[in-house]
């Protein structure tokens, strides 16, 4: 059976079914509604074990300040924990509404009924997750398949083959934690000889290309977890993600070259600690070969300055 879907209103009980309000409009456009008056439990939201909220509008109209604490309220219910909410409020008070109140979206009263619906849906298609053999969604990053491409906020991102392939496998496995050893041989193929280090570098550009959108966590001695992403992060308005995708491949790529700083979230437990001490005593090697060859590369040319330039100047002196 299928779950029955609604818009929950919550505001002023006397004022929930004026002929203009959220409810009214929202019904007279097909949509299935229910209202709440902010002082009561939002279980009663729940009339049966079947049915889901598409989205919240709180009405604060002229008490933005009401609206944060019943949101708080609506957030207690598990339920409604991950559900996209909206404020509406009228223009007068649209600079009380703070951007930390926790709302994804606003609206102004009084409402244009259109406006309302495609805010609604807007909404619902951020925090929205799905996946389907052609297409995943997870929080504001969506991964076309077939068409081998991947976008956050509607943005295009370029990825490398290998950073599309890891992105589907820890988006598929979304909340489950995954080894080094499992996305190699799940990514890169059993007969990939290389080790745990080339999932480390993937992952720093994959976080680097898509920022705050992708809430990917190191797990010390286990892998990673993709989680919860954070609401708003990434989306149509921009954020890391969207300036990232902006910069293109060949930004991220230039860090990768010149020494990307490392995700704060790497720095006590990123890499395994041995694969580490391999790459920097590579790394190392070579710096001060390169340094070695410079130096000696120096030296000649102070050699061959000093002998062809001074008796030059002397000469010129002498005459």
């Amino acid at each position: 059976m299928a779950r029955r879907s609604f818009i929950a209103i919550v505001g002023h009980g006397p004022d929930l079914e004026r002929d203009e309000g959220a409810a009214s409009v929202l019904r007279s456009l097909g949509a299935d509604v229910r209202t709440l008056d902010l002082w009561d439990d939002p279980p009663r939201l729940f009339v049966d074990d079947e049915s889901k909220a598409r989205a919240i509008v709180v009405e604060a109209l002229d008490r933005p300040d009401l609206a944060a604490a019943a949101l708080r309220a609506l957030r207690r219910e598990p339920r409604l924990e991950e559900v996209g909410a909206l404020v509406a409020v009228s223009v007068a008070q649209i600079a009380r509404v703070e951007p930390s109140s926790g709302f994804d979206d606003f609206l102004l009263v009084p409402y244009v009924p259109a406006e309302l619906y495609a805010r609604v849906r807007l909404v619902e298609w951020r925090r929205s997750e799905f996946a389907t053999e052609e297409r995943v969604k997870v929080g504001a990053i969506v991964i076309d398949r077939a068409a081998h491409d991947v976008s956050v906020g509607g943005m295009h991102v370029p990825l490398t083959a290998k950073e599309f392939a890891l992105l589907s496998y820890v988006c598929e496995r979304r909340g489950k934690v995954v080894s080094r050893t499992e996305l190699l041989r799940r990514v890169w193929g059993s007969q990939y000889e290389g080790g745990a280090r080339t999932v480390d570098i993937h992952v720093r550009r994959l976080r680097a290309k898509l920022g705050a959108a992708l809430p990917l966590v190191t797990l010390r001695g286990a892998g990673y977890r993709l989680e919860s992403p954070v609401p708003g992060s990434g989306g149509p308005e921009g954020g890391d993600a969207a300036r990232a995708a902006q910069r293109g491949g060949a930004g991220a790529e230039a860090l990768e070259e010149r020494g990307e700083p490392r995700d704060e979230r790497d720095e006590d437990e990123d890499e395994d600690e041995d694969s580490d001490d391999e790459g920097d005593e590579d790394s190392d090697d070579e710096d001060d070969d390169e340094r070695e060859a410079t130096a000696r590369a120096e030296r000649r040319s102070a050699t061959s300055s000093s002998g062809t330039a001074t008796p030059g100047r002397e000469r010129r002196i002498t005459r």
